[in-house]
């Protein structure tokens, strides 16, 4: 009895800790960083609620302060990733489970997974902020945007679901882009959404810090500096934009592709007058060497009507192969400039993993229903200083698919070009908000370069950007036609064109840096 009354009392002694006191339960917290990562898809396209872009940060922020272990700051980092992940990227479940053929729950499973991996970016980020730098603002918002860019090229990247992308039409934030980067967005928003936090609990300081940097965007949104400019003399092309809507069960099908040819030559057979005809991604379902003799006939075609050709193929290159040490000839996700005034191939560079290449080829084989994994055919890397296209007596600067996310990728490809173009097949992804995803951030990529975008897709959506972010021209998704408008050229280099990420990722190093330092002298 005396050793259960002096415990009580050794208990009232201890000192109050009131931020242990007011911590949730850690099942509570888990659900809550769940929701929270979940949330955020709805500030993205096509539902365009930004504020949640703030929220959702906000309650991150939220949970990981006070005195709380690694181990629990890891979790709720974890938790918020994959809510983060499993809502706003399932869109990859159409691809597994309706065309992928992998049964509902095996396909859930792997989101589950997905989730679970993406995950441990934010887990390690929650990690480091709770136990290396102090708990406030400008630390919190360096260690997020770190985190984002690490997604850009760590395991080949996966560059999605980033914050500044929510502001892509809120141009009195996303004139930072031009400046430096979708990362810059993205660190005064999140550093906003934690300083509001921290308002909360009487600390007003970093707020002021925020309304700095907001007074910075709003200054340059409403002084509007022309970056770039339009190119003398030039007048604008008119091109046109073919969408097949090729349904995604039958691209691939041997007996199909000469039906895809066929719809393609009968879209593009009114459009020979315009100055630059352009087709999708792989819309020659088939290498160049199969089908040169319609390929051939088309580009007799556009010559006749001085008319530009680009389209999207497979490209074998049978000048590089080695039978002594090569099993295939390398082949790449091509874009091709034919016809008149055109010339040049640019080999797509970011490949997407398990959909054009096999990662860990060979070692694949320990696990049973994935032996024979080194017998797949992949695609090869294209090189990072490919010239651009030449069209009409224009440099065009291309993107295929899902690497136009890649903020770096497109402004090296951007270097030296009047405006761009990227295709892509999002017939993968059905009527999700996969592909309005993907058009956003094509909209971003315009803002940064200061670049006109055409975007041609199979299905959806097929657009035409202008330098600002703008979608001048659209059309509609899952629908057999032609977009036709006109796009400009343009001279001249943004900030970012010039100088990338490194402005930001040297400012964010600072705050990191200095906070560290802070700790330990509290320490």
């Amino acid at each position: 009895m005396r050793a259960s009354t002096q415990h009580v009392q050794d208990r009232l002694n201890q000192p109050y800790d009131h931020q242990r006191s007011s911590q949730l339960p850690i099942g509570t917290a888990v659900i809550v960083a769940w929701l929270a990562g979940a949330m955020f898809m709805l500030s993205l396209a096509p539902y365009g609620y930004w504020i949640i872009a703030l929220i959702s940060p906000a309650l991150l922020y939220a949970l990981l302060l006070g005195d709380i272990s690694n181990k629990r700051a890891f979790i709720i980092g974890e938790a918020y990733g994959m809510g983060l992940w499993c809502v706003g990227a399932f869109w990859l479940y159409t691809s597994i489970h309706d065309y992928g053929d992998v049964p509902m729950p095996l396909a859930l499973l792997a989101i589950a997974v997905m989730g679970l991996g993406m995950g441990l970016f934010h887990g390690f980020m929650a990690l480091i902020f709770n136990r290396f730098v102090g708990k406030q603002p400008l630390a919190f918002a360096a260690l997020w945007v770190l985190q984002e860019w690490m997604k850009t090229w760590l395991l080949t990247g996966f560059p999605w679901l980033f914050v500044g992308y929510a502001f892509t039409e809120q141009h009195w934030l996303s004139s930072l882009a031009p400046v430096a980067g979708v990362f810059a967005i993205s660190f005064v928003v999140v550093l906003l959404a934690a300083s509001l936090v921290d308002l909360f609990r009487k600390r007003g300081g970093y707020l002021l810090v925020s309304i700095l940097f907001l007074a910075l965007s709003i200054g340059l949104w409403l002084t509007d500096p022309a970056w770039t400019q339009p190119k003398p003399n030039t007048p604008n092309l008119k091109v046109s934009l073919v969408q097949g809507n090729i349904p995604q069960d039958l691209k691939w099908l041997t007996e199909y592709r000469y039906k895809t040819l066929e719809i393609y030559a009968k879209l593009s057979s009114t459009e020979w007058d315009q100055d630059m005809v352009v087709w999708p991604e792989s819309s020659i379902p088939m290498f160049q060497t199969e089908a040169w003799p319609f390929i051939a006939e088309v580009v007799k075609v556009a010559k006749d009507t001085d008319t530009t050709w680009v389209t999207g193929i497979p490209y074998k290159d049978e000048s590089a192969y080695n039978p002594e040490t090569d099993k295939y000839a390398p082949f790449y996700n091509s874009v091709i400039a034919l016809g008149a005034q055109a010339d040049g191939l640019y080999k797509k560079q970011n490949l997407v993993p398990f959909g054009e290449y096999i990662p860990f080829q060979g070692a694949l084989d320990l696990f049973p229903n994935l032996a024979g994994s080194n017998e797949v055919l992949s695609y090869s890397r294209g090189p990072k200083d490919q010239l651009p296209l030449k069209v009409r007596g224009h440099n065009l600067g291309a993107a295929v698919c899902y690497e136009v996310a890649y903020p770096d990728t497109t402004r090296r490809n951007a270097q030296n070009t009047d405006f761009l173009l990227t295709i892509s097949n999002d017939a993968w992804f059905g009527t999700s908000a996969g592909p309005l995803q993907h058009l956003q951030m094509v909209q971003m990529r315009s803002l940064e370069t200061g670049r006109w975008f055409m975007r041609a897709t199979n299905t959806g959506v097929t657009a035409i950007i202008d330098h600002k972010g703008r979608i001048v021209a659209q059309a509609p998704q899952f629908e057999r036609t032609v977009l036709r408008g006109e796009v400009q050229s343009r001279t001249g280099m943004t900030p970012y064109v010039r100088f990338g990420n490194y402005p930001i990722l040297i400012l964010i190093g600072l705050f990191l840096v200095l906070s560290y330092l802070a700790k330990r002298a509290q320490q």
